[in-house]
């Protein structure tokens, strides 16, 4: 059988380096040991998950149609695109302190981890380089940590540096007049939509199961009304859906609410944020 070709390809950016990012062992995500318990969990987010996404690539049945690519670490001065500089300043200073450091709840920044989300944040901001440099239509960055939850000045549900918002910035900067972010992640998007919340450039849409608010580091609900602020009012679509929702609950809101709105936005580039949580069977 022929190879297939180019254009059927998917590029795929990676790093190994990224498995360093070790979240540790506790009750679930809290880091704690109760001290009555056998066996402690591996925190959910952590490197195994990505190993078999690697394996499944490599070895699976869509293993030839995968370019493999290199990704790099980020620049501070890349960061600062979507990051404050008091935010990145607080990681650097945890980071030459040794690390050992819970950022926010559940999210722990430890040897390692720093230079991870740093190769997390460049190796997506090299896959929006490479299509914005004309080689490729469709690249996948395969990273982690996350970064969805990550907003402009805080840290968030596991992710330091939003690596999606700062794929959007580099496209705008880069000629992008309007760009769209769709994300499908079971949890609401919301550092992506507090980075471009008062921006008309940038449509971002978010489906994800109704959890509202869980603390000071998430304060935004994910609720219908939140809709954006000034000349980004109306560019922030949230669909919340019910718990359980499937398949024919997912292709109902795309088909109703998703593809009419981005058809209206009519954007230059699409960014897709993949989180798999929202794939769960039970």
């Amino acid at each position: 059988m022929s190879a297939p070709s180019t254009s059927c390809r998917i590029n795929v950016f990676w790093h190994d380096g990224m498995l360093n990012h070790d979240t540790g062992k506790g009750v679930f995500d809290t880091g704690m040991n109760p001290g009555f318990l056998e066996v402690l969990e591996k925190h959910p987010e952590n490197s195994d998950r990505i190993r078999n996404i690697v394996s499944i690539l490599s070895k699976g049945p869509i293993s030839s149609y995968i370019s493999w690519h290199s990704g790099s670490p980020a620049t501070i001065h890349q960061l600062l695109s979507f990051h404050s500089q008091e935010y990145v300043d607080m990681l650097i200073e945890a980071d030459k302190n040794g690390g050992n450091k819970e950022i926010c709840f559940g999210t722990f920044l430890n040897p390692g981890s720093f230079n991870a989300a740093l190769l997390a944040a460049g190796t997506t901001l090299s896959a929006m380089k490479y299509i914005l440099d004309g080689y490729g239509e469709l690249v996948y960055a395969l990273v982690r940590p996350p970064g969805h939850h990550a907003q402009p000045t805080q840290a968030d549900g596991y992710c330091f540096f939003n690596n999606a918002g700062l794929a959007v910035q580099l496209a705008l900067d880069s000629g992008c007049k309007k760009v769209l972010v769709l994300d499908i992640d079971v949890h609401y998007g919301n550092g992506t939509a507090e980075g471009f919340y008062r921006s008309d450039k940038v449509l971002t849409v978010s489906l994800h199961m109704n959890h509202g608010s869980w603390g000071p580091s998430h304060p935004q609900n994910g609720t219908v009304d939140e809709l954006g602020e000034g000349e980004g009012f109306g560019y922030n679509l949230n669909v919340p859906l019910p718990n359980g929702s499937g398949d024919k609950g997912y292709g109902y809101a795309m088909r109703e609410v998703v593809i009419p709105a981005v058809e209206k936005f009519e954007p230059d580039m699409m960014v897709l944020v993949i989180g798999q949580d929202s794939s769960a069977v039970s």
